[in-house]
């Protein structure tokens, strides 16, 4: 085999597999009225179950019974994400901020991850949990400001 034969078949075979990952492709489409794509939600999946499901359940729908009550210590627990609780009141930046930097400063236990996951591996763990929202969840997000990035 020739060295251009060689680069052909590393072209054809090698360079469309480089290009599979889990992260949504220019021209994939959003799930209908919403923000993020079936590949974010699928990524986000075994993002939120590998650092989220032990305190915020493994399909965003909390593991305490109040998530309204203090614990003994004081501290707040973990509240569900899929849109019985509270996130849906907060737009994307709050989320995203509270991901970064934990809910400590909210009251809670929750450690940050700013430095553990990327921002595409935050924005795919939101599209999880709000792929649990209901239709009316989320509008609600929306007329409050959701997509807000400030």
């Amino acid at each position: 085999m020739n060295t251009a034969t060689g680069a052909l078949i590393v072209s054809i075979v090698v360079l469309p597999v480089a290009g599979c990952g889990e992260q949504p492709t220019e021209t994939e489409d959003p799930v209908p009225g919403r923000w993020y794509t079936a590949s974010q939600v699928d990524t986000g999946q075994k993002v939120f179950r590998t650092h989220c499901a032990s305190c915020h359940g493994r399909d965003a729908e909390g593991i305490t019974g109040d998530w309204k009550k203090t614990l003994p210590d004081g501290s707040y627990p973990p509240p569900p994400l899929n849109g019985t609780a509270h996130a849906w009141h907060h737009p994307m930046s709050v989320l995203k901020r509270t991901i970064d930097n934990g809910g400590i400063a909210l009251g809670g236990k929750m450690p940050g991850f700013v430095d553990k996951l990327s921002d595409a591996e935050k924005n795919a763990a939101i599209a999880f949990f709000q792929s649990k929202w209901n239709n009316e969840i989320y509008a609600g997000w929306i007329k409050r400001g959701g997509l807000d990035q400030n």
